[in-house]
């Protein structure tokens, strides 16, 4: 099992910047990948950006690359999600999620953090 705890969400003006984080604890040693996704009022959840654990190697969805990072701390077994230059799009629910080695799928799934961008 693996248990994920975000952090950081908020209210910001649109232009303004957010750091998201999320630590891993429990069986970590088998992450392949970890993941952040968005999910806004009356909408499916979609795919933010993702990082190899290994690698490091990224993959942003093309609605926040040049604006948002996502990076890692593998000794503190953290993800974080830099978001600049916020829109009011960007509102959502954001959530962090792991993949293990020889699934393709996200298996595990923090409890997610509310950040609002207002107009």
């Amino acid at each position: 099992q693996v248990q994920l705890v975000e952090s950081g969400g908020g209210l910001v003006q649109t232009g303004g910047s957010l750091r998201l984080s999320c630590a891993a604890t429990g069986r970590t040693s088998s992450t392949s990948a970890m993941g952040w996704f968005r999910q806004a009022p009356g909408k499916e959840r979609e795919f933010v950006a993702s990082i190899n654990w290994f690698s490091g190697s990224t993959v942003h969805a093309d609605s926040v690359k040049g604006r948002f990072t996502i990076s890692r701390d593998n000794a503190k077994n953290t993800v974080y999600l830099q978001a600049n230059s916020l829109k009011p799009e960007d509102t959502a629910v954001y959530y962090c999620a792991v993949k293990r080695y020889g699934s393709s799928r996200y298996e595990y799934w923090g409890q997610g953090t509310q950040v609002t961008v207002s107009s």
